[in-house]
């Protein structure tokens, strides 16, 4: 069954489980049809049918009436019941649970312009083929662990990238919901207005008794409960500016009627992209409130002219804001790009007890970062990243001050990529042990350092970067940073000096070779 909010990719009128039956119906259907060498035109005349019924058929759009099915499977010579079964060939089997996934089900493909029907004709072209590479697909699904969930996450990660993670039609919601109702002057909003808007405008309850009451809930920063009055119960343990954006982000949920959400926050399981698409969607909605668009592009506007990098002066954004870094740095990416220009990227890091993860990225750079999945080397501890955290860990015994501020001109040692990087480390407040970093990272190009003045100041720390220590070919005595030997550095060193040796051997025999 469809969930509320979420859209059929297969058509109006369509459950997904007939969805999936029907494209296996023209899986059949056309399959048969090329082995009886009948063109559409002429089965459809056959049938006494149209052809673009027929057509839509094959595609899996269309499902027949049993009078139209028997017909068809007549004609075809294949038995009824072989033509209705939900059962493929064993050489195509796994196209069954493609077809019934909820990544074929729920994934919105118009936002990426495509048409699911389009894919699904594909499939119907060459179904064999389809499934196995469908199978290689799982396998390498379930050899790195790559959940539905994970889909989902990388897909809107595709999407904010190819709109440069800026949506003018949620800023101008968010700045309509402000001027309407004669906000745009109390800046930056206070935990009481936006308590307020909440409970007066939408008649919410806001709850921060519940929360300490049960052990297993305490690690939630909120959890929403859709009952009348709708519940929005808060940890009471949050920053105060972490609860004003909790807040934001429900107004955005109520004024982008936004209905089919996660209930908590972070939230365990995505159950369907629209879920995700849409608590991005709030979350965006929330950032804008607190930091609206004409102010902070002003703001960054005078913060780029600085002569010189000034770590103060960064740092005074986030009082003049009340917001924390990762809030600050995220509304970075999504203006920079659309008033700036810039290619940059976002990365936040956290620090399990000396266990580096990534638990947040977007990269519009168009340069390698770092990936958080499957990939089981040590990335490069010369990012600003991992130095932000090492000097947390250090800091901590003293108490601070937090956050700290840092920047970085990085270059990495093979492709010279270059790029520079501004970010924050502070501990996180529901886990004080575990230390959290985000950073801003922007490309160098020309366009950078004529936007950003302090870009070119020599006192900003230079680094060179690489992928990991596993592909680093620096040893231990020129980088300090290593805790990994280049297992793969020198692998791929090996395999080339075998090719050479097998091309020379080829030479001297002179055996000839294909160009």
């Amino acid at each position: 069954m469809v969930k509320s909010g979420a859209e059929n990719p297969f058509g109006k009128g369509l459950s997904l489980k007939k969805a999936a039956i029907s494209t296996i119906l023209g899986i059949k259907v056309r399959q048969a049809r090329l082995e009886r060498q009948l063109g559409v035109s002429e089965f459809a005349e056959m049938c006494a049918l149209s052809p673009s019924y027929v057509a839509e058929i094959e595609k899996g759009r269309k499902y027949p009436k049993p009078d139209k099915i028997a017909r068809m499977a007549e004609i075809l010579k294949v038995p009824y019941d072989s033509l209705v079964s939900i059962k493929l060939e064993p050489s195509q089997q796994y196209l069954e649970t493609f077809l019934s996934s909820p990544v074929l089900q729920e994934f919105p493909f118009d936002l990426f312009g495509l048409d699911t029907g389009s894919l699904v004709e594909l499939i119907t072209r060459a179904p064999t083929r389809a499934s196995a590479l469908i199978h290689a697909l799982l396998e390498v699904a379930r050899q790195y662990d790559f959940r539905t969930e994970y889909f989902f996450r990388a897909g809107l990660r595709s999407y904010q990238e190819i709109h440069h993670n800026y949506f003018p039609d949620l800023e101008e919601a968010a700045e309509s919901f402000l001027r309407d109702r004669g906000l745009e002057q109390e800046q930056p909003l206070s935990l009481e207005t936006l308590t307020s808007l909440l409970s007066e405008l939408l008649g919410y309850e806001i709850d921060e008794q519940v929360i300490p009451q049960l052990s297993d809930l305490r690690g939630y920063r909120s959890i929403f409960l859709p009952r009348k009055p709708p519940t929005l119960l808060i940890n009471p343990r949050l920053d105060p500016m972490q609860k004003k954006f909790l807040l934001a982000r429900e107004l955005g949920y109520a004024q982008l009627k936004l209905q089919q959400r996660a209930l908590t926050s972070s939230p365990d399981v995505q159950e369907s992209f629209q879920q995700v698409l849409n608590d991005f969607r709030a979350s965006y909605f929330g950032g804008a409130l607190l930091m609206p668009r004409e102010r902070m592009v002003a703001d960054l506007n005078e913060f780029f002219a600085l002569p010189g990098w000034n770590p103060e002066r960064m740092r005074s954004f986030l009082p003049r804001y009340d917001v924390t870094p990762e809030m600050l740095l995220y509304r970075f990416s999504e203006l920079i790009p659309e008033f700036f220009g810039l290619h940059l990227h976002f990365l936040r890091f956290h620090d399990i007890h000396g266990e580096y993860r990534l638990t947040k990225q977007l990269n519009m750079s168009q340069v390698m970062i770092p990936s958080g999945l499957g990939l089981h080397e040590h990335h490069c501890r010369r990012w600003l990243s991992y130095k932000l955290l090492d000097s947390l860990a250090k800091l901590r015994s003293s108490g601070g001050p937090f956050p700290i501020v840092a920047a970085q001109r990085s270059e990495f040692l093979d492709s010279g990529d270059a790029f520079i990087c501004i970010g924050f480390a502070r501990p996180l407040t529901l886990s004080p042990d575990v230390g959290s970093s985000v950073i801003i990272g922007f490309r160098h190009e020309d366009k950078l350092l004529e936007t950003i003045r302090f870009a070119s100041d020599p006192t900003i720390e230079r680094d060179i970067i690489n992928e990991t220590c596993e592909r680093c070919p620096l040893d231990q005595e020129r980088c300090r940073w290593r805790v990994a030997p280049p297992i793969i550095y020198e692998q791929q060193n090996s395999m080339k000096r075998r090719q050479e040796a097998v091309e020379k051997l080829l030479r001297q025999f002179k055996v000839p070779t294909l160009d």
